[in-house]
């Protein structure tokens, strides 16, 4: 028994002491902005990167998303005779859940693995070290860049995925589901409020925040070799993942209380 509670013991401390680690990063991140210098240059490289480079796979994802959620909830509509809902319920699960959620995990799987995988590798060349050598700031030089870069484009690249995916819908509503396209897109456009566009954008920024600082950390803590940039990759890529989640049911929370 005892063994037990002190691995159990050992188990809360060691992950209240990752939390710490993660919450001093991220702060002395975030303080970076109000020091000088600053690299617009390779905040720009960064927005090309994050942003422009995830068009492709954000509208796949999300437009095959929207038409399989339109024949799910006409198929479950269909059994109480509510077939009418579809426009409307697409609308609201692709901006307020799933096209956050998506986006911010394709992102996890895209961007944060490489970030975590660009600065794991540096620090095995020592790379880092060489920033340093000449009066570089890694954090400024390597981490802010990324991480703002994340949380300002996110949000674009969430509305984009919302209006793909509503888009998806209404192609498979129209052509397969014999909707009227202007019913359609007016049930759509009526059923949406502006708290649900706030909640989807906010969602981003904060999961674009997460991916990239995940990136940034497992990145900085990578071990020697070939083996620990493998393995500061996948622990990036896990946590991004996990927290995106857990983030989202806290500010879906905050958004349904609100």
């Amino acid at each position: 028994m005892v063994r037990f509670l002190a691995a159990i013991g050992a188990f809360v401390l060691g992950a209240l002491a990752a939390i710490g680690r993660v919450a001093i990063f991220a702060f002395d991140t975030i303080s970076h902005l109000a020091r000088p210098p600053w690299y617009p240059r390779e905040f720009g490289v960064q927005l090309l990167q994050i942003g422009w480079n995830s068009l492709p796979v954000v509208g796949l994802t999300t437009i095959f998303t929207g038409g399989a959620l339109a024949l799910q909830i006409f198929a479950g509509g269909a059994r109480f005779s509510a077939e009418a809902v579809v426009p409307q319920i697409v609308a609201i699960g692709m901006v307020r859940e799933l096209g956050p959620v998506l986006v911010g995990l394709m992102i996890a799987a895209r961007v944060t693995s490489s970030v975590a995988a660009e600065i794991a590798t540096m620090k095995v060349t020592e790379q880092i070290d060489a920033l340093v050598t000449l009066s570089t700031n890694p954090m400024k030089y390597l981490t802010l860049p990324r991480v703002l870069a994340a949380t300002v484009v996110m949000p674009v690249l969430v509305a984009v995925g919302d209006t793909i995916g509503i888009m998806g819908g209404f192609l498979v509503g129209v052509n397969r589901l014999g909707f009227n396209a202007s019913t359609y897109l007016t049930n759509t456009i009526d059923f949406l409020e502006w708290v649900d566009i706030v909640s989807s954008l906010s969602k981003g920024a904060v999961f674009g925040f997460i991916a990239a600082l995940m990136g940034c950390y497992f990145g900085m803590r990578s071990q020697r070799g070939a083996a620990g940039v493998g393995a500061a990759t996948k622990g990036a890529v896990v946590a991004a993942s996990v927290l995106i989640l857990g983030a989202n049911f806290i500010l879906t929370e905050m958004f349904f209380a609100g």
